[in-house]
């Protein structure tokens, strides 16, 4: 009895193990498709020289050596840097304020929620193209505004010491309803019980976030961290739809996708392309597992 009970189980599992990859099956293929083969054909391709016709040949490190010499290129690095280390913290911070609001009970709840949240369903180009007119000098909403106020709006993505700012601008309003949803999902996750622990302590709103909701809510905000550092270090669609490629500011916030975009798609030279997004590959991938290593000082579980 027991050796047929045993075929049995062992039976069921086989079945269970074949439906479960059978079920994973598509999303396994499209990610060996579309992600990790194109890592590996990515960091080949730096490696040589793509003609205009689609041919190739060996040139080893040449085009690693070709970006340090490119200005352009450092630039472009320094452009991202400082549009990561400044979007990320600010969108997160926002986040959590929009968050803790709307997990209060007040009314038009769900409208609230629904208009943080029309950023994420709308197209990144609409977006841009929106933020571009409102940012117009001459006829933009911003500087319209700033008028009535006697202040004279500044070029914002004609100037040099202005465009990034904008772009991160836009950055941070793009990102805040994706991090807000998780972030309600993890304020609902806190059980009542401590705040009402708190409460009978007499520890006041601000006491209690910083000692209670923060600590609670810090795995789902290291989470927000590390996805929203990832987007952030790959952002080209506001740039390229706000920003042309003739303005003289462009020198000032083309980050490194875009100057890739440009390099592949524009000039043709996609082993510098290649060679550009795999640099760009191992500092995200540097920056994920240093995240994931610090996050062991702060993170409650």
């Amino acid at each position: 009895m027991k050796l047929g009970k045993s075929k049995r189980v062992g039976t069921l599992k086989g079945n269970d193990m074949f439906w479960g990859y059978l079920f994973i099956a598509p999303m396994l293929i499209g990610l060996l498709v579309f992600y990790i083969f194109p890592v590996f054909q990515t960091f080949y391709y730096s490696f040589n020289d793509w003609g205009a016709f689609g041919n190739y040949s060996w040139t080893g490190l040449d085009n690693y050596r070709e970006i340090l010499k490119d200005p352009a290129v450092l630039y472009s690095f320094r452009n991202t840097f400082l549009y990561a280390v400044a979007m990320v913290p600010l969108s997160i911070a926002v986040s959590i304020i929009a968050a803790v609001l709307l997990n209060q009970k007040i009314k038009g709840l769900t409208v609230y929620r629904t208009l943080y949240f029309l950023p994420v369903v709308t197209m990144p180009a609409a977006i841009g193209m929106i933020w571009k007119w409102l940012y117009n000098s001459d006829y933009g909403v911003i500087n319209h505004v700033l008028n009535w106020f006697s202040i004279a709006g500044p070029h914002w993505l004609t100037d040099s010491n202005w465009v990034l700012i904008s772009v991160i601008v836009v950055g941070v309003w793009s990102v805040i309803g994706t991090n807000m949803v998780i972030l309600l999902s993890g304020l609902q996750g806190i059980p009542k019980t401590l705040y009402e622990a708190a409460s009978l302590d007499g520890a006041g709103p601000i006491y209690t976030f910083f000692r209670v909701t923060l600590p609670m809510l810090s795995p789902t905000i290291f989470f927000v961290t590390v996805t929203t550092s990832i987007g952030a270090f790959q952002v080209f669609d506001f740039i390229f739809m706000m920003v042309s490629p003739t303005n003289p500011a462009i020198d000032s916030v083309q980050s490194v996708i875009y100057l890739f975009f440009q390099y592949a798609f524009v000039v043709g030279d996609k082993g510098i392309g290649a060679a550009m997004a795999f640099i760009l590959f191992i500092i995200v991938l540097i920056l994920t597992i240093f995240q994931f290593k610090l996050q062991k000082k702060w993170v409650n579980y």
